[in-house]
């Protein structure tokens, strides 16, 4: 990943949290958040997991010969903080125990954060899962950008130099589409922006002889939506390299290829009302259990 940029820093800021579980999936989402952090300048938030507290007339640590539950959360957040110093000793660092399940505890971290960075399995999760339950549940509900970290070392490390942006309904990928420019910004990296679309069965199946001009509609359209999406973007990051990009087909099918060659995907989410969560639909979920670099997901606010 890229080095950091010098930036001004005010005490305001919103952390970049990370949760931590001693999971080896975990400590690689934690050498990437601290990358990230040192990337844009921002302070990061280690978050600790736990539920033993709720058990608090009972030492079951003393009864089964080992530390108790307590002591194991502060030994795995101590040996995260000694990670992250020997990776990028200048990113400020604090840490927090939270005697909740982890999916709930990062949630109630996320409503003040700058973004929330999970792993693609945490511990105990089942061999065969292509993504944990955390990870796919703050995925899902929390209210800011959630990036579940996950692909070969080439991804993590950033060296490809692209960001991919799903362009998809301009209604949901307003907050997404500022997300990966600055995320192209800050790295000087290329963003590709990609827009999918497809040509229904029955315009090409109705009219054989004009097989193309239905083709050609979609295509068009598919075109100008990219435009409309990324308009105001491209005018506020005139220095960011964009290569915009049509293609037939489906999108998770799209944007899963084009990831293996990115740093980063980011898509939209739509944001149901109520306390219901986020809408990811086939495309966000296709990329959280598959895309070949870690996901950023990004609701749009109401």
């Amino acid at each position: 990943m890229s080095k950091a940029v010098p930036k001004a820093v005010t005490m305001m800021e919103l952390p970049l949290v990370v949760g931590v579980d001693g999971s080896e999936s975990s400590l690689r989402a934690m050498d990437w958040a601290v990358d990230e952090a040192a990337l844009h300048g921002l302070p990061l938030r280690l978050v600790h997991a736990f539920l033993w507290e709720r058990y608090e007339d009972i030492d079951l640590g003393s009864d089964l010969g080992r530390p108790s539950g307590r002591v194991l959360a502060e030994n795995i957040v101590g040996s995260a903080v000694e990670r992250a110093w020997r990776r990028n000793p200048a990113v400020r660092v604090s840490t927090e125990l939270v005697p909740e399940e982890a999916v709930s505890a990062l949630l109630l971290e996320g409503r003040n954060a700058a973004a929330l960075v999970t792993g693609s399995r945490g511990r105990g999760e089942l061999a065969g899962l292509l993504l944990g339950s955390v990870g796919l549940g703050v995925a899902a509900r929390a209210h800011c950008p959630v990036i579940v970290v996950r692909g070969d070392k080439v991804a993590l490390e950033g060296t490809h130099e692209r960001i991919l942006l799903g362009a998809g309904d301009p209604a949901v990928s307003g907050a997404a589409v500022c997300f990966a420019f600055r995320e192209a910004a800050a790295r000087a990296s290329t963003l590709d922006v990609v827009r999918a679309w497809r040509c229904p069965a029955h315009e090409t199946a109705d009219h054989p002889a004009s097989a193309n001009e239905p083709a050609r509609y979609h295509e068009e359209r598919a075109s100008a939506l990219l435009d409309a999406v990324v308009h105001d973007a491209v005018a506020d990051h005139p220095d960011v390299r964009m290569r915009r990009t049509t293609v037939e087909g489906p999108a998770r099918k799209v944007l899963l290829h084009r990831s293996a060659a990115a740093d980063l995907v980011v898509v939209g989410a739509r944001r149901r009302h109520g306390n219901f969560g986020l809408q990811l639909g086939r495309v966000g979920h296709t990329l959280l259990h598959h895309a070949g670099c870690p996901v950023a997901i990004v609701p749009q606010p109401v």
